[in-house]
């Protein structure tokens, strides 16, 4: 059992519904399976409607509430600022939190636009000096299976890099009566399925390689233009792309190809990723957690084939914090990584993986993304 560290930090969290549940857990959690530097402590969490976050509070563990962001940030009990919020929003707080000196965990994508990204990574170079830390919430680096697949990357198992090819596929948006939310308004969203799905899979690409895109072809779409409010007879314009496909060019000359949809009937959660080299593959399906496939072309001829291995042991990463070998883990298991790692990095003085310098990067294939989609052509990321 880790032991309880004796410092402690006060987390503010802004946003308690999908994302404020998994984050409000991680908190919890994360003492419980690592021995992490300090012990959060569930300061508030803020929400606009007052009853509601009430509410919130009680069930996931929080001890005040607020209102107003700018209060939270304010407050002398909180040294951490977790922004579960809508994308509009990243950008105003994380700014105000790092220049208050407040530590910032933001969720992904990082921004809603490249100029909004640009300015919270120049917040968080500005703040670094002073201590404060910053990361973006790019939990499926915290997949026991994919943080084994950089290992073998870095490691050489694969050789040269050819090929990355990655899909993420949701179907909830399949059925046309589905009701409007803040997610198809591209004023609250900046994007649909590219910055909501794509982000991830790009980022993953970044992580698993260590390469970076530097040119994109990509076409999106909207199959539903207008959608009803809930309990409403009224209905909501889509501003955001329902799906989006994308090719890349990757600077070791490696190729690579993104799919993002909301629309892929029978998906709920689909998400796989395969890197092909000159020395073998690697393939991770996140509906297979706990396992991560593995092609050696040193293998005796003939019986060259995908191995099976199931991420479970001690030794793998992560691991030694949970379950006897075979015992899997699941989706949530993800943000108490994420938790004990960048409570780790603040203690050490380091700074946190991914960084807003990562957010950034990602927002720049977004951004040449939907350039390219606009204007039907190739177009060059942004440095």
């Amino acid at each position: 059992m880790p032991q309880q560290p004796e410092a402690t930090i006060g987390i503010g969290m802004v946003g308690y519904a999908f994302m404020g549940r998994a984050h409000s857990a991680a908190w919890h959690a994360v003492t419980r399976a690592f021995d992490v530097p300090a012990r959060p402590r569930l300061a508030a969490i803020c929400g606009r409607d007052k009853a509601a976050t009430e509410e919130a509070a009680q069930r996931l563990g929080w001890a005040s509430t607020e209102t107003d962001w700018r209060a939270l940030i304010d407050r002398d009990d909180v040294d951490l600022i977790d922004i579960s919020a809508p994308g509009d929003m990243h950008a105003s707080i994380a700014i105000a939190a790092l220049r208050a000196g407040k530590h910032v965990l933001c969720e992904k994508p990082l921004a809603n636009s490249l100029t909004e990204a640009l300015a919270m990574k120049e917040a968080a170079d500005a703040a670094y000096a002073a201590g404060a830390r910053a990361m973006v919430g790019f939990n499926y680096r915290r997949v026991p299976a994919l943080a084994l697949a950089r290992r073998l990357v870095e490691q050489g198992r694969i050789g040269t890099l050819r090929h990355v090819r990655a899909v993420y596929l949701q179907d909830w948006l399949a059925d046309p009566q589905a009701p409007m939310t803040w997610r198809m308004q591209a004023e609250r969203a900046g994007s649909g399925a590219l910055g909501d799905l794509g982000a991830h899979i790009i980022d993953l690409a970044r992580y698993l390689t260590g390469d970076e895109i530097t040119d994109v072809s990509a076409l999106a779409t909207t199959f539903v233009a207008e959608r009803p409010y809930a309990g409403e007879s009224a209905v909501g314009m889509v501003t955001v792309d329902d799906a989006v496909v994308l090719s890349a060019r990757l600077a070791s000359g490696a190729l690579a190809s993104f799919e993002a949809t909301r629309y892929a009937a029978g998906h709920k959660n689909g998400l796989r990723i395969e890197l092909n080299g000159s020395a073998g593959s690697l393939a991770f399906d996140l509906e297979r957690l706990n396992e991560l496939e593995f092609l050696d072309r040193a293998d005796q001829p003939g019986l060259t084939g995908f191995r099976r291995i199931l991420v479970t042991e001690p030794y793998h990463p992560y691991l030694a914090g949970w379950w006897p070998p075979g015992h899997t883990l699941g989706w949530e298991h993800t943000f108490t990584h994420q938790a004990a790692d960048l409570l780790t990095a603040i203690a050490e003085g380091e700074q946190p993986l991914p960084s807003f310098a990562d957010g950034l990067a990602v927002q720049r294939v977004l951004d040449a993304a939907a350039r390219s989609a606009a204007a039907h052509r190739w177009e060059s990321v942004t440095r």
